[in-house]
């Protein structure tokens, strides 16, 4: 299915919008437009990629995990992305994805459909022998595992 949305829908609803727009300003206008819209959606992606990434060198220098900046980042990616295909369709999607408080919607939805858990590793050292074992907090089934770390002489 998401093939037929990028590869169909997509230019499909790119073309007759492009046609509409067209039929109403003309054909060079609406190039153009498309054209001043990349080259601006482009100087804004820029423009918010490097505070993103300032953003995400503070967060990592503070110690925290810089999940939000990830997200940014990639957002910011999908929207260069959307930018640089020509059509007003793409530039609209790609616009919307530069403006800070869909980002932050998003965010929130992404967060709120998702299925978080804590992982726990312990390790321990005996002797040559090293087991592993994963745990996860929030679900009520435990996977454990264990391995041994062969040297070349264990080996069959």
């Amino acid at each position: 299915m998401p093939f037929f949305i990028i590869f169909v829908l997509i230019p499909l609803m790119e073309i007759i919008v492009f046609m509409a727009v067209s039929d109403h300003i003309g054909f060079g206008t609406a190039l153009l437009l498309s054209l001043c819209s990349a080259i601006l959606g482009g100087a804004l992606v820029k423009h918010q990629g490097i505070k993103t990434f300032f953003a995400f060198q503070e967060s990592l220098q503070s110690g925290n995990i810089p999940s939000k900046e990830l997200f940014d980042g990639l957002c910011l990616a999908a929207a260069g992305a959307m930018l640089i295909t020509p059509g007003f369709v793409t530039d609209a999607l790609g616009f919307s994805l530069l403006i800070p408080q869909i980002r932050d919607f998003l965010r929130q939805k992404l967060a709120a459909s998702a299925r978080f858990q804590n992982v726990h590793f312990e390790t321990n050292i005996r002797g040559n022998e090293q087991t592993y074992e994963y745990h996860t907090t929030q679900s009520d089934k435990i996977i454990e595992g264990e391995y041994e770390t062969l040297s070349e002489d264990d080996k069959p």
